[in-house]
């Protein structure tokens, strides 16, 4: 909202020597964010002045008319200046900048020769000192207006200040001088003159024009009235076009700048229809779906039937509140008009504006919520000035359909401004600040709050609390932190989640960020089975893009999307992870209950509510790509392989606290993964996730390089690990033995290992695979696992018989569970 600050001062009394500094302190205070704030002076640099022209020669010659010019500037010799203008004569007084002066938009003025003649100076247009849009002639001031080498600045009004502030959404009554001057008044603890107080025509029994409204929800009141014989020709005055510019809107004609005059005075939208355009009686209702409408910026629009629009026998005219039609608009020639003013449904106009990509100036007014009790004052004002400057008959009849319901009553105890933001407000001051702002207070307590037609934010106790809190002073509230309440840190759950993340983090891999969001075909690009769970996904009703509608049900599909990106972008070697939620949708039973917002849900409610919120339990995954060691002088790096990702999930259950003795890793097939060289993971024998790498058919599909390796586990799956009590670290050395085991291939590495454990015994410390060997001369069909035995005591050194006593021991049990024999030299 862009508005001048002499417009303001008509409507509220101002301090005359209102700095800067303090006006944009004062509407900080009242919640307003400030944008700018312009002397409208400062906008022109050095010498502009009035000037008397005194001799007028004209130059021929030249492919355009030239005139040379003497003008009394007020100095000792006239000004010789050279101008194109047509629109002056000898002894008009005339608008001149000097030598050494620059112009808006940093145009410098000088002294030079031109068409023949020195030139010092220029006579200025309107447009060229930014005052107004008019350009075809420079400005000619009344007689008497100043004298000749004045300053011209206060003549032609370029003394003004603009302010340019920022409107919150629920103080729509701000977005007028009315509203700003109203709410100046009270920083300052001044007059303010309402400028719809005025007297204006109530409605007659027969209307100027036939009108019928058919939606009274979405337009409750429609007021209109009717001029007829204007002078089509007649120009807005300067002191009008003045302030249109400087708030930011093109001055176009009388009638049109009447209404957008009005609309930044009162904050009241208007229209202008030409009469003679119009086929028939105007009804407003609901478009039907599909209908087309031309608006005045001259694209076809297709309607929704959630809009408003005017109709007349030909269809409809305009877009409620929005845009006007191009059938019926004002034109050059129109002498008969029939003014509009309206009250329209602010949730409406705000979907329609959204849905057309329509932000008028209007339609930000509309949403945010305008007067109801305007359109009559607004209507007034306009024939007032329309008749005063383009003449013309104004008919008797004025229509007024009113529907509006009055505002409702608020009840407010007493007390809860004082107790909600810690500042004393006795109840009388309460009363005093919030009648203030044009309420009316009865009752003690509580309260009985009816809030101003103007302030349709006013709906809640909490609104008017922070009426209190504003008026009262935001800087007459304390800042005081609050004592934090005692709590009991993280949960297990957050602990868990946190300690996974740094251990991921310190393995090498970075976390990301995705968007839950995923397209349907990406349970295709997975190859899917038909019955596969994972395809049984949320569907959003309202999703921000239709081609990502369904919520995730695991975490690789964005995050290799992710992994994608970042490959496009010239990254080689990666290794990303995330962790958060996906959703399981819960089985289809009885329709959600319907619950309002004006009363806590019972428990009944609650519950039935919850069984309809799918299951979102927390998953990690993590994905590679490209070598995990980097080549170098130092030697051959390494390409990441399933082994990585097998062992992200060992350090993901690591850092949850699940002992190694406690996971098992077993070959498996399960999509998107690779079937040879996938790998199921297991926490006592129950399946948490799966690793490996990506199906070959999966990494075409999704565009991603050869051997991309993924791991993705159930959090929420992993048992929760009791605390464990630290073992007494033992101070005597160990015993190292290493075993060669042949074995089938088809047996799992895994399963040799627990074999040797159980068997060992208590003296078992650690056993480690370093190696994996085959060769024809241990059989068909077979390899030899190596492994590292650690042995040690508590209490004691052990000797070798107790080691290889207890290696034997080891042996032999892998023996009897998966037939290992031990490997010859």
């Amino acid at each position: 909202m862009k508005v001048s600050l002499s417009w303001l001062r008509e409507y509220v009394e101002l301090p005359a020597q209102l700095g800067v500094v303090e006006l944009e302190a004062a509407l900080v205070g009242l919640g307003m964010e400030v944008e700018s704030i312009v002397d409208q002076a400062a906008t022109v640099t050095g010498d502009l002045v009035v000037g008397r022209v005194l001799e007028v020669e004209e130059l021929t010659g030249f492919k355009k008319p030239i005139r040379f010019n003497l003008v009394d500037v007020g100095r000792d010799e006239p000004q010789q200046i050279v101008c194109g203008a047509r629109n002056y004569a000898a002894g008009d007084l005339v608008v001149v900048i000097l030598p050494g002066g620059e112009l808006p938009g940093g145009f410098r003025i000088g002294a030079r020769k031109t068409y023949g003649r020195m030139s010092a100076g220029m006579i200025c247009s309107a447009r060229e000192l930014g005052i107004s849009d008019e350009h075809a002639g420079i400005v000619v001031l009344r007689e008497g207006a100043a004298e000749p080498g004045a300053d011209a600045r206060g003549v032609i009004g370029l003394d003004d200040v603009v302010v340019e502030v920022e409107i919150t959404p629920d103080r729509g009554y701000e977005m007028s001088v009315r509203g700003m001057a109203r709410e100046l008044s009270y920083a300052f603890s001044s007059a303010f003159t309402d400028p719809a107080a005025g007297p204006a025509t109530p409605g007659t029994p027969e209307p100027p024009y036939p009108v019928r409204v058919d939606d009274t929800v979405g337009c409750d009141r429609f007021a209109a009235r009717v001029v007829r014989g204007i002078d089509p020709n007649a120009a807005s005055p300067q002191w009008m076009q003045r302030r249109l510019i400087a708030a930011g809107i093109r001055a176009i004609s009388l009638p049109v700048d009447i209404t957008n005059y009005l609309m930044l005075e009162l904050g009241q939208p208007m229209h202008v229809f030409d009469l003679g355009r119009l086929r028939g009686g105007l009804v407003v209702r609901r478009a039907a779906a599909g209908e087309k409408l031309t608006t005045l910026d001259g694209v076809a629009r297709s309607l929704s039937a959630e809009d408003m629009v005017i109709c007349d026998d030909s269809g409809p005219i305009s877009l409620a509140a929005v845009m006007g039609g191009e059938t019926s608009e004002w034109q050059p020639g129109t002498v008969d008009v029939l003014l509009e003013a309206a009250h329209w449904d602010p949730v409406m106009v705000g979907r329609t504006a959204r849905r057309h990509r329509l932000f008028s100036e209007a339609a930000k007014r509309w949403e945010r919520g305008v007067d109801p009790q305007l359109p009559l004052r607004a209507l007034e004002r306009a024939v007032q000035i329309l008749t005063a400057h383009a003449g013309g008959v104004v008919d008797p009849g004025v229509l007024d359909i009113d529907h509006v319901a009055p505002s409702a009553p608020v009840s407010l105890p007493a007390e809860l401004p004082s107790r909600r933001i810690g500042v004393g407000y006795p109840a009388d001051r309460v009363t005093a600040l919030l009648s203030q702002v044009g309420c009316a207070v009865t009752g003690e307590s509580p309260l009985v709050v009816t809030p101003p037609s103007w302030r349709p934010d006013l709906i809640d106790p909490a609104d008017l609390v922070e009426e209190v809190a504003r008026l009262g002073g935001y800087d007459a509230i304390p800042s005081v932190l609050p004592m934090a309440p005692g709590g009991r840190g993280l949960t297990p759950a957050q602990r868990r989640r946190r300690t996974v993340a740094r251990a991921l983090a310190e393995s090498g891999y970075v976390e990301v960020l995705s968007y839950p969001f995923v397209a349907p075909q990406a349970h295709e690009e997975f190859g899917l089975a038909a019955d596969d769970p994972r395809r049984t996904a949320v569907r959003l009703t309202n999703p921000l893009s239709e081609q990502e509608p369904q919520l995730r049900t695991s975490l690789l599909p964005p995050l290799l999307a992710t992994l994608k990106r970042n490959l496009g972008r010239g990254r080689r070697d990666l290794a990303l992870y995330e962790m958060g939620t996906v959703f399981r949708p819960r089985p289809a039973g009885s329709a959600a209950p319907e619950m309002g917002v004006d009363r806590r849900p019972d428990d009944a409610q609650w519950a039935a509510a919850n069984a309809h919120v799918p299951d979102q339990p927390w998953h990690v995954a993590a994905v590679l790509a490209g070598d995990v060691e980097p080549a170098g002088w130092w030697g051959a790096g390494r390409a990441a392989g399933w082994a990585d990702a097998v062992q992200a999930a060992r350090t993901v259950l690591a850092a949850a606290g699940v002992p190694a003795g406690r996971v098992a890793v077993r070959a498996a097939e399960h999509t998107p993964w690779h079937p040879g060289r996938c790998a199921q993971v297991l926490v006592d024998d129950a399946v948490v996730g799966y690793a490996g790498e990506l199906h070959p058919a999966v990494i075409e599909a999704v565009e991603l390089p050869r051997r991309t390796c993924a791991v993705e586990l159930d959090l929420d799956a992993v048992p929760a690990v009791p605390p464990v009590q630290a073992e007494r670290l033992s101070t005597y050395p160990p015993a190292l033995i290493d075993v060669a085991l042949v074995v089938d291939a088809a047996v799992p590495a895994a399963d040799v290992e627990a074999a040797l454990g159980a068997g060992a015994g208590e003296l078992l410390e650690s056993v480690q695979l370093f190696d994996v060997y085959t060769a024809e001369r241990l059989g068909a069909g077979k390899r030899s696992l190596a492994y590292k035995l650690t042995f040690r005591a508590a209490d004691r050194t052990l000797t070798v018989e107790e080691a290889v006593a207890a290696r034997d021991a080891a042996v032999a049990a892998a023996a009897s569970r998966v037939g290992a024999a031990l490997r010859g030299a």
